[in-house]
């Protein structure tokens, strides 16, 4: 017999972070009722990891600085696959959505004139991103929780979704667990927002916490909706590399917005001998000052190598480590402390400036950043590419179902700008949100087929079957096999036979994962917890695998091996991932729709 609570809402948030909270916020000031579901505590979102801050062309500290700007520099960091209506929107509502932050009481660090405090990142052509210090995030989920906790709204805490369940083709609900009794529970919602973030657990190296194992794409994708743009998984740049049991958490790309600069074992600033054409200065003093960010102004002040974007940098600094370069330790230098030559009492505004890369460093590797180098290399971070989504109201291909921040594609297109995931969550939360709650309005009460129920039952049951048989070390081995093989074969650098290989494993681990047995009950299990998240895991493994293959160039965070440069087939086109009429995974290309003139000519200012 089916042992579930029933829980009922008219729309349903999976995903505490910026994204769900602010959708949560937005639903339920529309006046219906809204259940917020997150698999930690909340509080404990990913997006308080987020830490250099929210991109938003507020112009405070660069008069220069326009929503026109920050929609190019998006375009342009995401090789122009980006879909361009999203873009147009997140540049133009994000200075609304910090200054609604401020308003609800965030505390941002501020200009001697007052106003919300800007940092240079990499690939805006201005001081574009509003901070608290090195610990924006976390401010952002301060806030919105501070807001969101007077608006109504039901939370479901360490509760884990397992199945979305649907009524024909529209999306009614979710099947879920309790982590620590394991109890089930039956969401009934007239509207499901996904927000559920990355899928940095399905690599050995990764800046992401546990809880980001591809749940909502796995989820959308199983219920029958679109995903896209897979292959394109950014890779920090600077993550710690030592010692071994912190190796890839995140050093934030503040350390090089504050002054920070890159350095191989020779002692040479590396950054300098791989500038991209687009990005050189006519204009050149010397060889090692002689560029400048594009744009139309002379005044525009020289900006380090260090900040060109993410993917740029990343493979500069494997580059230094395959050719014998790298630090002990496999990475690069990543020095702030040089900035004493040009600042009195250096030390302090580094303590001031970067507080939590100081105490990160201090307590977890011994290294004091007011006065020697980091130690730094590449860590799995962000996916581009997740649930293909309406650029106006968030919606997936599957009817009522809605999908908002990383878990959500097109605004990023080949590759994220840093600061650029903050000012996401808050844009497109607060749209999702909305679209959300006019659907549940619009739409009649809901189903769930009962068999679905059963359905969604007997899978999350079957790891705890004893009949299995076992599976040696169990989930644990699997995903530590998976990580292994996504590492090795759909890493950084990628080539077709290697693609392959991983897609041909891949399956093999699905069989395993098939009758994998995870011993005890359902109280305070986490084998069980971990068997159940496989299928998330193996699902976006093959998603960037099969789409990594089909292509054939390099282009933004995508880097192939045997294809190594762009190539114009691709340029405007999205890669499609379908659910086949037997389940299977279907890979396609699909054409991007025309850019309008207006934004066309925006860009072409731009240049």
């Amino acid at each position: 017999m089916v042992e579930y609570e029933t829980i009922e809402h008219d729309v349903l948030i999976i995903g505490a972070g910026g994204a769900g909270l602010r959708a949560a916020i937005e639903a339920s000031a529309a006046g219906v009722s809204v259940g917020l579901v997150c698999k930690s505590l909340l509080g404990k979102a990913h997006t308080v990891m987020a830490e250099g801050g929210m991109a938003a062309a507020l112009a405070n500290v660069d008069e220069r600085d326009s929503w026109r700007t920050h929609f190019a520099d998006t375009m342009r960091g995401g090789y122009y696959i980006n879909n361009w209506r999203m873009a147009e929107l997140h540049a133009r509502q994000a200075p609304d959505r910090v200054r609604e932050l401020e308003a609800w009481g965030a505390v941002f660090d501020r200009t001697p004139e007052g106003r919300i405090m800007q940092r240079n990142f990499g690939g805006h052509a201005h001081p574009r991103l509003a901070h608290v210090g090195d610990r924006t995030g976390l401010e952002m989920i301060r806030t919105l929780q501070d807001h969101g906790v007077h608006q109504g709204i039901d939370v479901h805490m360490e509760c884990t979704v397992t199945r979305l369940l649907k009524e024909g083709s529209r999306c009614t609900g979710a099947f879920a667990y309790e982590r620590e009794l394991g109890k089930f529970k039956l969401f009934r919602a007239k509207a499901i927002v996904m927000a559920t973030g990355g899928i940095g657990r399905a690599y050995k190296i990764t800046s992401n916490s546990w809880e980001y194992t591809g749940d909502g794409h796995s989820l959308a994708w199983h219920a029958g909706a679109d995903l896209i743009d897979m292959e394109f998984v950014q890779f920090h740049p600077t993550g710690m590399v030592w010692p071994p049991s912190v190796r890839g958490i995140l050093v934030t790309e503040g350390v090089r917005g504050e002054g920070g600069i890159l350095k191989n074992n020779k002692g040479e600033r590396f950054m300098f001998g791989d500038i991209p054409d687009n990005y050189k200065s006519s204009t050149a003093d010397t060889p090692e000052e002689g560029w400048r960010y594009v744009a139309k102004s002379d005044r525009d002040a020289r900006r380090p190598p260090e900040l060109l974007t993410r993917d740029h940098v990343a493979r500069c600094i494997l580059r230094e480590v395959r050719e014998g370069r790298g630090s002990p330790h496999g990475g690069a230098f990543l020095d702030i402390a040089w900035i004493s030559e040009k600042i009195p009492n250096a030390a302090e505004h580094i303590k001031k400036k970067l507080p939590s890369m100081y105490h990160q460093f201090k307590e977890l590797a011994g290294i004091d950043i007011t006065k020697e180098p980091m130690e730094v290399g590449p860590t799995t971070h962000y996916v581009m590419g997740g649930i293909r989504v309406d650029g106006e109201t968030q919606m997936s291909s599957v009817p009522g179902l809605f999908a908002a921040g990383e878990c959500a594609a097109g605004l990023h297109g080949a590759n994220r700008l840093g600061g650029n995931s903050l000012s996401d969550l808050i844009v497109f939360g607060k749209l999702a949100g909305e679209y959300a709650a006019k659907y549940a309005r619009d739409n009649g009460n809901v189903d769930v087929p009962q068999a679905e129920v059963d359905e969604a039952h007997r899978e999350a049951l079957a790891p705890l079957d004893d009949s299995r048989a076992h599976d040696a070390g169990g989930a644990y081995q699997i995903q530590y096999d998976l990580q292994e093989l996504m590492q090795d074969k759909v890493g950084i650098i990628r080539q077709e036979e290697e693609l392959l290989a991983a897609i041909g494993a891949i399956e093999t681990l699905k069989k395993r994962a098939e009758t994998v047995s995870a011993p005890g009950n359902r109280q305070y299990n986490p084998g069980w917890h971990t068997a159940l998240d496989l299928k998330n895991l193996l699902t976006v493994s093959e998603a960037v695998a099969r789409s990594a293959v089909i292509r054939k160039e390099s282009r933004g965070a995508h880097s192939r091996e045997d294809y190594k440069d762009k190539d114009e087939q691709f340029s405007h086109v999205n890669t499609l991932l379908r659910k086949g009429p037997s389940g299977e995974m279907q890979v396609s290309q699909e054409s991007i729709p025309e850019m309008p003139a207006e934004l066309l000519q925006i860009i072409e200012d731009h240049k």
